[in-house]
């Protein structure tokens, strides 16, 4: 086995697809933030814009020898797939605050040229891996098709940090196997493509990719490159590939249909591989190699911890990153949708070995739009000096976004931390505290606040539809009320007045007669509300796509006045916290352990 002795930054991003050309019409173009307003620093719109000449993807960046950054992207003056598509770096020596003009790795005068992903050898030598149509493959059966998932593995290499490029083009060798001599060409042209950008495995290099049984995106199916001499070897047609696993099949399992794809891999600290990619099914598949890719276990769906709940992701690229440090991230949308829709926002969890398999936290919002046609995907992620950024490409914009590190710090230590949450706590009812049955509660201006919070244990003798847990709303219907529902789900309803909106949790979550922890959470930068019940938050279950909703109208003051406790409850209000900002799903969970046994 191999021991992972260094990693050259973990990527994310790929694209294709006809379905992803059909769906990237556009995304909306809202008005850019102003000049030195201060916004919510999730909004995209509060990232660095990355150079491009009109579509973009896959905008990838690895830090050099010089600690400058290198991006490199798939870009054209159309949209995707068009002709005149072709892969470009640009530089930055202020961490994605400005960039450097384009500068081709192939030329858009050129066969089609995609899907390039970087790595940075010791050396200071950048490559760049890319799908070349080396074929000039562009009609099939006398019909114009794309071109930019078919050709050749090809890559070029930089001595200079990316400003050039080398002049001459090298190709990867690419075994031919089942499903090539089934494709459209019966092997003589193959399909592939990868988002996956190359990490480092002891002292070899790893990276996966996806090929294609016919013409376009289907049946696709996990395959794996090795280098055992890329990092030392100076000549690049000495260096030495081998496609894995073993055998004339990739990684896949037929129950989950065609769409097999985007394939990325993480190696683990014994040096064993991880593997996610995409389906149609509403999650992403995962697999463990424990012999150096030959073999993988079945494709089964991702779940949050093993034999746990399953992850929740359309069509949409699932981005796993391993850190300098050894800890896990995973990009993914929290959403069950079947198509490219729902990649708004971008949410992103935690991951932690134990045992030789990762297991994962309850997700947080990473990323979001302020339309809901805004979709952000094919990230990656930078870490330099401490800090991290990721890139993300809505295909007409791309930029880059530092992330707060303390947000990371607390998906990783989910489940350890149990302490109560102080900041912006304006109401705390606990024991006698709750007999008088109401309490004063100050104002929740959710316009100046971000949003609100509450949180509070309760025991329900039934949890019967309609019960009121607590409730501020005055006769015009100004106020918030936390109601039982049916199916054992919770309800908040909110109103300011003018506009009003409601969202329940996910049902089956209370069960009469034990105490339950119920945190219900309203973020007023991407107008979501969510629900953290017993320490999970709520992803929709079986029964919709996602647990959380995004309301549309804005809500100003819902709270302030009075507010009564268990009005028509059967049961009773244990404890109760009103905070005036909305809670991180980690603060919530902390809220939670902190509880438990004596709320």
């Amino acid at each position: 086995m191999f021991r992972v002795m260094s990693l050259i930054t973990l990527a994310a991003l790929g694209m294709l697809s006809t379905g992803d050309a059909a769906e990237s019409k556009g995304p909306s173009t809202p008005a850019p933030l102003a000049q030195g307003q201060r916004g919510d620093p999730r909004e995209i719109r509060a990232g660095r814009v990355i150079p491009d000449e009109g579509y973009c993807d896959q905008p990838y960046v690895v830090v050099t020898r010089d600690g400058n950054w290198l991006c490199t992207l798939t870009t054209g003056p159309g949209v995707e797939g068009q002709k005149g598509q072709h892969v470009v770096s640009t530089q930055s020596a202020d961490q994605g605050k400005t960039w450097s003009p384009l500068v081709d790795i192939e030329p858009s005068s050129g066969p089609e040229a995609s899907w390039v992903v970087p790595m940075v050898v010791p050396s200071g030598r950048i490559y760049a891996f890319y799908t070349y149509n080396g074929d000039r493959v562009a009609t099939l059966r006398g019909k114009p098709i794309r071109a930019d998932t078919h050709g050749w593995y090809a890559f070029r290499f930089s001595d200079d940090h990316g400003r050039s490029w080398s002049a001459e083009r090298y190709r990867i060798p690419m075994r031919v196997t089942a499903c090539d001599r089934e494709n459209d060409w019966h092997g003589k042209v193959q399909m592939f493509w990868g988002i996956d950008k190359p990490k480092v495995v002891g002292r070899e290099v790893w990276f996966a990719f996806t090929k294609l049984r016919r013409h376009q995106l289907i049946d696709g199916e996990g395959w794996f490159y090795r280098s055992d001499n890329l990092l030392a070897e100076s000549d690049p047609a000495k260096i030495r590939w081998q496609m894995l696993p073993e055998g004339d099949h990739g990684l896949r399992a037929p129950q989950f249909g065609s769409v097999q794809e985007e394939h990325n891999v993480v190696p683990l600290s014994d040096g064993s591989l991880y593997c996610v990619y995409r389906t149609t099914l509403g999650f992403p598949c995962h697999a463990y190699s424990r012999d150096g890719g030959r073999t993988w276990t079945a494709p089964e769906p991702m779940t949050y911890t093993p034999g746990g709940r399953r992850v929740k992701n359309p069509r949409a690229c699932p981005k796993l990153w391993r850190t300098a440090d050894g800890r896990y991230l995973f990009w993914f949308h929290n959403h069950g949708g079947l198509g490219f829709e729902g990649r708004n926002p971008a949410w992103i969890s935690g991951g932690i070995e134990r045992d030789g398999r990762i297991h994962w936290s309850q997700p947080e919002i990473l990323l979001y739009g302020p339309a809901p046609s805004d979709r952000m995907s094919y990230p990656d992620l930078i870490e330099q000096h401490g800090r991290y950024w990721v890139t993300e490409t809505q295909k007409t914009v791309a930029r880059v976004h530092e992330i707060d590190k303390t947000l990371l710090e607390g998906l990783w230590s989910q489940g350890k931390r149990n302490e109560v949450v102080r900041e912006g706590l304006v109401l705390e009812l606990r024991g006698g505290d709750l007999a008088a049955r109401d309490a004063a509660v100050a104002p929740l201006d959710m316009a100046k606040t971000g949003g609100l919070s509450i949180d509070l244990w309760a025991r329900g003798d039934a949890f019967s539809a309609t019960e009121v847990m607590l409730d501020t709303q005055d006769a015009a219907g100004k106020g918030l009320r936390l109601v039982a529902a049916r199916d054992g789900a919770v309800r908040i309803e909110l109103g300011d007045g003018k506009n009003r909106v409601a969202w329940e949790s996910d049902p089956g979550m209370l069960d009469a007669g034990r105490p339950h922890h119920v945190v219900a959470i309203v973020d007023a930068g991407p107008r979501i509300i969510m629900f953290v019940v017993d320490g999970v938050l709520c992803d929709g279950g079986q029964a919709r796509p996602q647990g959380w909703h995004r309301y549309t109208a804005p809500l100003g003051e819902v709270g302030g006045g009075r507010l009564r406790l268990a009005p028509s409850m059967k049961g009773r209000i244990e404890s109760l916290r009103v905070y005036q900002r909305p809670l991180r799903t980690s603060e919530a969970v902390s809220n939670y352990h902190a509880g438990r046994g004596s709320p």
